[in-house]
């Protein structure tokens, strides 16, 4: 029996010491969130203090208002029950054991009601208050950034450079006229919302259930087969609120949304491309099905006007990036609106261009990085970028093969003809490669830090990276 007890007390000492430890690696990490109240830029101490002065001001004007006598009775009543304390304990002992039930009063209180206001306004995320609100404040004080394209490319790179800052407005090329968009713009006469409805997933925070949402795609039904239900949401959006803007801006109010998505215009654009055999076509989802060099690009109406938010954005902004995506039907689309590429233009900010790793059958053959280059300037006119960000290393084997089977083929960087055109090259590892299926893609964490990094080096800011080279 007693050899049994014996056991019993082991058992128990050894679950109080492994309780203890537990308790003693838990106290740092509360310690340090208690800590972090303390932070500069949060905006909390300022306001308790405040809080707590008006209290103390507000009790004070009282008592003077009525004469003082309360003062004069609670301080009497404080003093009696003090010395009352001293006569049973010494202040040796009552002392410390007051102000250790303070202190635990205080940090349980404390504790609770921030659990309680984390709950309402976040509930079932494990993210404490303090953290979601140093995150809300660094993504809230991040560069202004204008990100100009379309198709998947856009929406890869905002998916990562929300990470940096809030402050992103992606302006988005409305000249799609195929697939769900296509018959949309036919039947309903909407603004292809395709491009968009990307863009306002890849800036939502439930990105991925978001994403999944909407891109799925009705297989049944009369009229609604092969409609994505995003489309039909922003479509719906436009008719309750009379446009695409204000459908866009309502959508993301719901959704989330961190920053902006803006149509570069609300006119009805169509694309048409001259090629290098006198053929005229007219269709952003015909264009590169047609085969053939392209010489010439428009649209009609010949200079639709800008949407006045997208231009005051690019007059704001610290940091313009344009691409990556096709070059000549989701790039070089928005910067056929005049007002937008004279506003680039006259920005002083950094302006950079992120070039495709891949070519792109009927729209850039053979092209090299230079030639990227060129087509944007000849539509253009002037200059519009100071940088381009390549890739720098080669695909695999098999996803050259892959790529090879559809005349397609990695972006040739001709260094000296990017920097006779006066362009600095940004050169670092930014591709995601499927091994299965042989695809490759920008990888969004990759191509946000390198231009966040790009972005901080034009302003001073050293960093230490050896996957980023600048040349020129």
């Amino acid at each position: 029996m007693s050899i049994g007890l014996i056991e019993q007390a082991l058992r128990n000492l050894r679950l109080e010491k492994s309780h203890l430890a537990a308790v003693s690696r838990r106290t740092p990490k509360e310690m340090n969130h208690w800590f972090k109240w303390l932070a500069p830029g949060i905006l909390i101490k300022r306001w308790l203090l405040i809080s707590v002065t008006g209290f103390v001001l507000t009790v004070l004007g009282i008592a003077i208002w009525v004469g003082l006598t309360p003062i004069y009775r609670l301080m009497w009543f404080f003093s009696e029950i003090l010395e009352l304390i001293a006569r049973i304990l010494p202040s040796y002992i009552s002392g410390p054991v007051a102000v250790v039930l303070g202190v635990f009063l205080l940090f349980w209180g404390q504790t609770r009601s921030f659990g309680t206001i984390t709950e309402v306004l976040n509930p079932g995320s494990e993210q404490r208050l303090i953290d979601a609100l140093m995150t809300r404040r660094r993504l809230n004080r991040g560069p202004r950034i204008v990100a100009i394209g379309g198709g998947t490319g856009l929406s890869t790179l905002l998916r990562g450079l929300k990470e940096y800052s809030a402050n992103i407005t992606a302006i988005v090329t409305v000249a799609d006229d195929g697939g769900s968009s296509g018959r949309l713009r036919r039947e309903i006469g909407v603004l292809p919302p395709g491009d968009i409805r990307n863009c306002v997933a890849a800036l939502a925070d439930e990105e991925k259930l978001l994403t999944e949402l909407f891109q799925y795609r009705f297989n049944a039904g009369d009229g609604l087969s092969g409609h994505s239900f995003g489309n039909l949401f922003l479509t719906a959006m436009s008719e309750i609120t009379g446009d695409l803007e204000q459908a866009i801006a309502a959508s993301s109010k719901v959704l989330a949304v961190r920053g902006r998505v803006l149509p570069a215009t609300l006119s009805d654009v169509r694309l048409w491309a001259k090629m290098a055999d006198g053929r005229w076509v007219e269709g952003e989802s015909k264009i590169p099905q047609a085969g053939g060099k392209i010489v010439e690009i428009g649209c009609t109406p010949e200079h639709p006007p800008a949407l006045p938010a997208a231009i005051r954005a690019i007059e704001e902004a610290d940091f313009i990036i344009m691409g990556p995506g096709s070059l000549y039907t989701s790039v070089i689309p928005n910067l056929l609106v005049p007002e937008i590429r004279a506003a680039i233009a006259k920005t002083k900010v950094p302006r950079i261009y992120v070039c495709n790793i891949m070519t792109q059958p009927g729209e850039t053959d053979s092209y090299t990085v230079a030639d990227h280059i060129r087509a944007i300037d000849r539509v253009c006119g002037k200059r519009l970028f100071d940088a381009v960000v390549v890739h720098r290393r080669t695909p695999s084997a098999h996803t050259l093969i892959r790529y090879a089977q559809d005349n397609s083929h990695p972006v040739f960087l001709d260094r000296e003809e990017v920097g006779n055109l006066g362009r600095r090259i940004v050169a670092a590892n930014i591709m995601d490669e499927d091994g299965e299926t042989g695809y490759v893609r920008h990888d969004h964490q990759r191509l946000a830090k390198v231009l966040i990094r790009w972005y901080g080096r034009t302003h001073g800011i050293k960093f230490a990276d050896d996957q980023l080279t600048v040349e020129g």
